[in-house]
């Protein structure tokens, strides 16, 4: 067991700087096209805004959202860890939790970092799924805070899909990505529990429809409907 620590403390060291300096490599060879990034631009001049991904991108969505830097919501998991070390070397801050686990805990982060007017990211699905099936953590977030919500999906027109539940794709060297931003989504304050099922099942829709549009623009219905575990474009 203390070997095992031993071990796990080395790699958090070794592996998140590494990942950092191998990730900024990576996709300064990718060409990124955007999608109505003036969406980006109406929700930032709001304030504070709530960014809400799918899971299978988070590979690519560190990096992208770099220049914005804010605080993002990571699981309380050991695995966990790297995750928040990795975002701190983006210049992000982390809350630790999930609705699994700590939930209560992270919303108050979550609640706290926003009155300090700072961004948040959150993934739309969470920590364990099912994929691209909205959890009511972002449109609660949204609730409570007034910020606007705004949906953010990729396609990569190369890429490696791993075996993972929610097929996460790597991007690889050299490929074309686009982002697709979308319309940001105001959420009326303090809403009940069936006014936070009725919005999330609106940005359920809405993250649905443009990730459909953005893989449709490389050919795909969807990124996981290759044959087996794992599939590469």
């Amino acid at each position: 067991m203390a070997e095992m620590d031993l071990l796990h403390r080395i790699s958090l060291a070794i592996v998140p700087p590494l990942y950092m300096a191998l990730s900024r490599l990576w996709f300064s060879t990718c060409r990124l096209g955007v999608r109505d990034a003036h969406y980006l631009d109406e929700a930032m001049a709001h304030g504070a805004m709530i960014v809400s991904f799918w899971h299978y991108s988070i590979f690519y969505m560190f990096h992208h959202m770099r220049q914005f830097p804010g605080v993002i919501l990571v699981s309380a998991s050991r695995d966990g860890e790297y995750i928040a070390r990795v975002a701190h070397l983006f210049n992000f801050a982390t809350v630790r939790g999930s609705s699994h686990r700590q939930g209560v805990q992270a919303l108050k982060g979550l609640l706290r970092a926003m009155k300090e007017g700072r961004h948040v990211g959150l993934v739309a699905d969470g920590s364990q799924g099912p994929a691209r099936r909205v959890q009511p953590g972002p449109v609660f977030l949204a609730s409570k805070t007034g910020a606007l919500l705004i949906p953010m999906v990729w396609a990569a027109d190369r890429c490696k899909i791993f075996g993972s539940w929610d097929r996460t794709v790597l991007p690889l060297p050299f490929c074309r990505i686009i982002m697709r931003y979308g319309r940001p989504m105001h959420v009326p304050n303090n809403l009940d529990d069936e006014g936070i099922e009725q919005y999330r099942l609106l940005l359920e829709e809405k993250m649905n429809e443009m990730y459909e549009q953005v893989w449709q623009e490389f050919g795909r219905a969807r990124h996981d409907n290759g044959p087996g575990a794992a599939a590469a474009i």
